[in-house]
Parts: structure tokens; C-alpha cells; sequence
């Protein structure tokens, strides 16, 4: 009770507290990330090993099979590991116990990784390792066509001037474009001209070597000056490598240009994209970390038009997929259902009680309380997404009942003919103990879920998060706010109940109290029927609990019926993409297209050279 009479004693406190509760939960609510799901923290190590022409088999047991054994000894807190073996790549997925620090495995598997570069074929590389992210999918793609460009010019632009700029933009992981093909200087050799010269391929390789070098020559001062001198033998246009000498027979020098084409193309194209049937290439967009989707996505589209005024107007940039409009609908759709539910829930209180003013109380301390939820969550690192939302759409209903039990036995209170004050203190005493008790009852059901492992932990712990929040800080305002606003808000119903009114509420005329009256005729109807039903129930127990026990068995009987997957299945309904403005006052694509729910699969196909592979499972500590 203390806290009740401090805030009757300090009402403006507590009044600067609500305001200072939505000034900062609406800067969180513009600060917080936006995705569809929460960040999935999920400690895995990807390691890609590479070495061109070896094969599968040769990769998995030259190359996998000893980092896999090596690192089973060395890194710590291994889970599992996986790996699969293509064509002169082999990809290996370390997975780590959930309390694993990963900063700690990637310098490990980095160390690791170093020493076995001794033992491996001759010529191999140091591995990519990288830090697998389950948030970081493709939430934009771009397919760059043009009718007179070649796939190369595609591949050329979309890799040096629109990845390099998009790379910039906070929270976006843009790589290499698919499809396409790769510039490169090729120098196509004549078989029958190297026969005749007596030349073999390693002879104009050597020669190319060792001709095409930039070396450091040092400098020379002549007077007060110092110049640099440059020793560079690198061609300045591709038709010198033409010119260069292989050897000399007969006092005849012999060219590559005589046994050989050296020629601007491009190397072995090992991925095909088409777009509408017309080749190009495809860049993909990702998100970092916790980067929020739609802010990454906004910036994205924002930037593309400026790109796109410095590069030929032959460039026609389409957006195949767009994952922003996924979360968009989604948070939408939360909202939407939220604020129904507040509405739905503030119209039940008004024809219950009958009066706005408590009305108006009530419902005020439902915005204030998922505030406070969004302040707390944005403290403790999470965005705003489904889950949170959900969570808070599940409290909306729960919010009302500490405020609502709380006014209603202080007009309980108020209609025995005590002063407000002491109605106020007396309401909120006698119902201290039931309502902190039913607070906890509710947020104890969501103890459980921290209790979860994996995935499920991060998808399902921000949605309780968000309950729990919202109902502590809905009794604390119960214990503050509210008595400050029903001392203010009520006297006009205190002078009412002062004149001989009766009932739970002051009675008053109107359209309003009118309705109230109805459904409380109505009311008191059904609970009368629901008396008569409830004790022929405890008059005859055994068929009732018969009837239910055959009931929850023909239930469970259904289980086997009803599949089972991770996420429930999710059906879009086709919209209209449209694409920001290019500079030139067009837009990034000629025309609009309809994109049945944002699936670029349903208007684009795209064909990848395929690869045989051998994929493994191992657990530490196995023997093979």
C-alpha cells in the first residue's frame, strides 16, 4: 500500500513517469530493428576449402578427412560436424555447443587450418572461415539483364560499380553476382602451330610468367632531384602479349601471336541466370547480424537509382525477390490484429462498466504497458518482429484485468460513501495480494521457455519477454497511475453516488449508459441459465466427467492426423512490385510485373552447372 499513497502524494512523479515511458518506447519503436523473426544466434563455423581439378573423393579424403580428425583434438566444444565434397571445393560446417563462444572457435578452427597447409597437395590455399549466421539470407535480389550488353559486361558491372557501392550500406552483405561470365585475358593456343614450333603449353605459360612482371627498381637522384625509376614490362593493350618471344629457331624469333590467339574473354562459366529467358546476372542482397530488413532493404532501393545514373543506360536492374514485403504484411498484419483487440477490449470494458472515464483509464495503462515492453526488450538486444509482436497481441486482453479490478472495487468502495481518497486506498488494498497473485500466475506459465535449446530458444524467448514485460509494468502502473488518474477522473461519479446512486456504477442517461443497462439485463439472464447449468453439472458428476474424459480421448485420437513441421505453412496472396526511379526520371525496370507473392521461382529460372558431391555427418570423438 505504501506505493499507492506515495503516488497519491506525488501525483505529478508519477505523471512524468508515463511520459517519460512513452517518450522513450517510441524511440524504441524508431530505433529497434524490424525483421520477420528474432536474431537467431546459432554457433557455427563454415570452412570452405578449395583446390581446382580435384576431385570429389580425392577433396573429401585428401582434405576433409584430415581437417575433420585434426580438429576434433584442437577446437573445443564441438557439437557435430558436416561437410560435403564438389569439384575442387569441399565445405565444412562446424557446429558448437550453445554456450560456446565463437570468437574463441573461429580463431581455433583459423589456427588449425594454418598448420595443415603443410601436409595438403602442393598449391593449396588458405580456407575461407566463416562465421555461419541463420539470419543472413537473401532479403533482396537484383537481375541485371540488357538487350545489348553481353553477359560479361553484366557480370563486369554488377561486380565492380553495384557491389561496391551496395557493400557500403550499414547492415547489407552483398557477394560476388551469380551468373554471367568472368572477365579474364584468354590465350587460346593452335595445336598445330605449337607442333610445328615445337612448343608446349608449360613453354608459353613460363614465357608469359615471366615477362608480364612489375619489379621494384629503387630510384635515382641526378642533381637536387630524386626520380623514381619503374621497371615495368607488363603490356600496356592486350594485342602486345601478342608480341612477346618464346624462343628462337633458325634466328627466327617465334611470338605467341604465332602459336597462339590472346583475346579479352572470360573464364569457364560454371552459373547460368536467366530473367523473362533473356541471360544476366543476379545480385544478391543479405542481411549482417541484427541489421534491421526493412532498413537494409529501404537503403538498398534508395541508392540503386544513384548507382544507376553513372552506368550505361542499356542496364535494366529488375528486384526478383524482396523480403521487406514479407515483413512488412507480417508486422502489419500483428498490428492490425493488436490494435482490433484493444478496441474490442476498451468497447467490453465500456458496456460493462458504463462509464468512459473508467474506460478511458483502463485503456490508457495498454499502451503505456506494452511501451514499457518494447523499452526492456530493446534494452536487452531484440528487434521487433513476429514474435514480440505476437506476444504483445497475446497481452493486450491480459493487460486490462489488474486496471479493471481495480476501478471496479474502488466504485464498489466509492458506492458504500466513502470519501475518494479513502475509496481509492481501500480498492487498492483489498485487492493487492489477488492481483499480484494473478500476475505472477500468468507470467510463471512462460518460465518454461527459457528453459529451451536451439532455435526455438531465440524464436519463442522474445515472445515471452514481451508478456512477462508488459504484465509487470501493467501492476506496477495499476499501483501508480491509475489511482492518481481514478483521484482526478472519478469526482464527478463520486457527487453522483454522494446524491443516493446505486449500482457498481453511478448511474447516469445517454446512449451509453442506456447499452449498459441492456447488456446487464442480458447478463444477469445468461448468469442465471449458467447457474441452473452449473448445478445440474455438480448434480450428476459422473456423466459429466464420462463425457469429457470421451471427449479429450476422441481428441487424441486426431493427433496422428495433423502433420508436424517447424513453421506453420504460409500462403501470400500475388501484389504489384514496384521499383524506385532511376535519375533519369524511368524506373529500375520498363515496365510493372506481377510478382505472385515476391517468388521469383514463379517468373525466373535460374540454371546451375551441377556438381557431384559426397555429403558426410560426423560426431567428435567417432571413429570412421
Amino acid at each position: 500500500m505504501w506505493i499507492v499513497r506515495l503516488a497519491l502524494r506525488r501525483p505529478y512523479t508519477f505523471v512524468v513517469m508515463s511520459m517519460l515511458i512513452a517518450i522513450l518506447g517510441v524511440s524504441a519503436i524508431i530505433t529497434m530493428p524490424v525483421d520477420i523473426f528474432p536474431y537467431i544466434d546459432i554457433p557455427v563455423v563454415s570452412v570452405v576449402w578449395g583446390y581446382g581439378g580435384l576431385a570429389p573423393e580425392e577433396m573429401e579424403k585428401r582434405m576433409v578427412t584430415i581437417f575433420e580428425r585434426s580438429m576434433t583434438t584442437t577446437v573445443n566444444d564441438i557439437e557435430h560436424i558436416e561437410s560435403q565434397s564438389y569439384s575442387g571445393v569441399s565445405v565444412t560446417r562446424v557446429y558448437f555447443q550453445p554456450n560456446a563462444k565463437i570468437e574463441v572457435a573461429l580463431s581455433q578452427v583459423t589456427a588449425i587450418a594454418q598448420t595443415l597447409l603443410r601436409i595438403f597437395p602442393p598449391g593449396t590455399t588458405p580456407p575461407n572461415i566463416i562465421k555461419y549466421d541463420a539470419s543472413s539470407v537473401p532479403i533482396l535480389q537484383l537481375g541485371l539483364e540488357s538487350k545489348t550488353l553481353s553477359e560479361q559486361e553484366l557480370f563486369d558491372l554488377g561486380q565492380n560499380f553495384i557491389r561496391t557501392q551496395l557493400a557500403t550500406i550499414q547492415g547489407a552483405a552483398v557477394p560476388l553476382p551469380y551468373g554471367g561470365k568472368f572477365r579474364q585475358v584468354m590465350v587460346d593456343l593452335i595445336p598445330e602451330q605449337m607442333f610445328a614450333k615445337n612448343l608446349s603449353p608449360t613453354d608459353v605459360s613460363n614465357a608469359l610468367a615471366n615477362q608480364n612482371l612489375i619489379l621494384p627498381a629503387g630510384d635515382i637522384k641526378i642533381g637536387d632531384k630524386d626520380y623514381q625509376v619503374k621497371l615495368n614490362s607488363s603490356p600496356r593493350i592486350l594485342s602486345e602479349m601478342n608480341a612477346m618471344p618464346l624462343k628462337v629457331v633458325n634466328g627466327a624469333t617465334v611470338t605467341v601471336g604465332d602459336v597462339a590467339q590472346v583475346r579479352d574473354g572470360y573464364a569457364v562459366q560454371s552459373s547460368i541466370v536467366r530473367t523473362n529467358g533473356t541471360r544476366g546476372a543476379l545480385i544478391t542482397v543479405m542481411r549482417n547480424g541484427k541489421a534491421s530488413t526493412l532498413a537494409v532493404v529501404n537503403n538498398v532501393k534508395r541508392a540503386l537509382p544513384k548507382i544507376l545514373a553513372g552506368l550505361p543506360s542499356a542496364l535494366h536492374v529488375r528486384q526478383l525477390f524482396d523480403q521487406s514485403l514479407f515483413v512488412r504484411a507480417a508486422i502489419k498484419g500483428v498490428v492490425r490484429e493488436a490494435v482490433m483487440a484493444a478496441f474490442l477490449t476498451g468497447l467490453m470494458i465500456l458496456i460493462f462498466l458504463g462509464s468512459w472515464r473508467s474506460t478511458v483509464i483502463v485503456c490508457i495503462s495498454i499502451p503505456l504497458s506494452i511501451l514499457v515492453s518494447l523499452i526492456v526488450l530493446n534494452a536487452m538486444g531484440q528487434t521487433i518482429n513476429v514474435m514480440t509482436l505476437g506476444g504483445m497481441a497475446l497481452a493486450v486482453g491480459i493487460l486490462v484485468d489488474d486496471a479493471t479490478v481495480e476501478i471496479e472495487n474502488t466504485h464498489r468502495n466509492m458506492a458504500m460513501k466513502k470519501p475518494l481518497v479513502r475509496a481509492v486506498l481501500d480498492g487498492a488494498q483489498q485487492i493487492a495480494a489477488p492481483a499480484f497473485v494473478s500476475t505472477l500466475s500468468i507470467c510463471i506459465v512462460f518460465v518454461p521457455v527459457l528453459l529451451l535449446t536451439g532455435a526455438a530458444k531465440y524464436l519463442f524467448t522474445p515472445l515471452a519477454g514481451a508478456v512477462v514485460f508488459a504484465m509487470m509494468a501493467s501492476y506496477l502502473l495499476s499501483r501508480t497511475l491509475i489511482p492518481n488518474m481514478v483521484h482526478y477522473m472519478l469526482r464527478p461519479e463520486v457527487k453522483l453516488y454522494a446524491q443516493g446512486a446505486h449500482g457498481e456504477t453511478a448511474g447516469g442517461t445517454g446512449p451509453i449508459w442506456k447499452v449498459h443497462y441492456l447488456f446487464n439485463r442480458r447478463f444477469e439472464l445468461m448468469r442465471s441459465s449458467y447457474a441452473g447449468l452449473l448445478h445440474w453439472c455438480l448434480d450428476h458428476r459422473l456423466p459429466v466427467l464420462a463425457g469429457f474424459a470421451i471427449f479429450i480421448a476422441a481428441s487424441l485420437l486426431l493427433s496422428p492426423l495433423i502433420g508436424r513441421d517447424f513453421f506453420p505453412t504460409v500462403v501470400a496472396c500475388p501484389r504489384t512490385v514496384r521499383d524506385p526511379p532511376r535519375a533519369d526520371g524511368g524506373n529500375l525496370r520498363g515496365n510493372r510485373k506481377r510478382n505472385p507473392a515476391g517468388d521469383p521461382g514463379a517468373r525466373d529460372r535460374y540454371h546451375h552447372r551441377q556438381h557431384r558431391h559426397s555429403e558426410r555427418r560426423i560426431q567428435p570423438g567417432l571413429r570412421r
